[in-house]
């Protein structure tokens, strides 16, 4: 039983995947040719990791020019990892300063607690960011909550 090199699917020794069209053997590429993408030269958990590393700039990257599933998966989930973290700094300016008006108007002073705050959500995602590296590097699909899901539902 054969199967694709490019996305894994059954071929049955056809000289093209009909999953992705990707040529299959030696046969389907001619002699003095080079068959090499741009991260030819680059394992699949090795590309994922380096998709997390410059966040969604990296992730981008990836994910427009590696055709591995694996690959897509992680780079995509690196883009939604950072919109996410951006998502929860807006929130948290948001609530911080409305705390902040709130309180100094009833003259009792706790929107300085967001100044707590600020560096446990900074290793929270920090620590997060390290994870989703480790577990790609391991070449494990690790979906993250929430957004995992919406990234394995974009890549298929």
């Amino acid at each position: 039983m054969a199967f694709c090199s490019a996305c894994g699917a059954e071929t049955s020794g056809a000289a093209f995947c009909p999953k992705c069209g990707a040529a299959q053997g030696a046969a389907a590429v001619p002699a003095g040719a080079v068959a090499a993408s741009s991260t030819a030269g680059m394992d699949e958990n090795v590309a994922g990791l380096v998709s997390y590393i410059f966040g969604w700039i990296s992730g981008l990257i990836f994910l427009l020019i590696d055709k591995r599933p694996f690959v897509k998966f992680h780079a995509a989930q690196s883009i939604a990892l950072n919109i996410a973290f951006v998502a929860v700094w807006i929130l948290y300016g948001i609530v911080s300063f409305f705390l902040t008006i709130v309180t100094a108007a009833m003259h009792f002073p706790i929107g300085f607690l967001g100044v707590f705050f600020f560096p446990i959500i900074k290793l929270a995602f920090l620590v997060i960011w390290i994870f989703t590296m480790y577990k790609a590097y391991t070449h494990e699909k690790y979906k993250l909550p929430i957004i995992g899901n919406m990234v394995e539902g974009m890549v298929k």
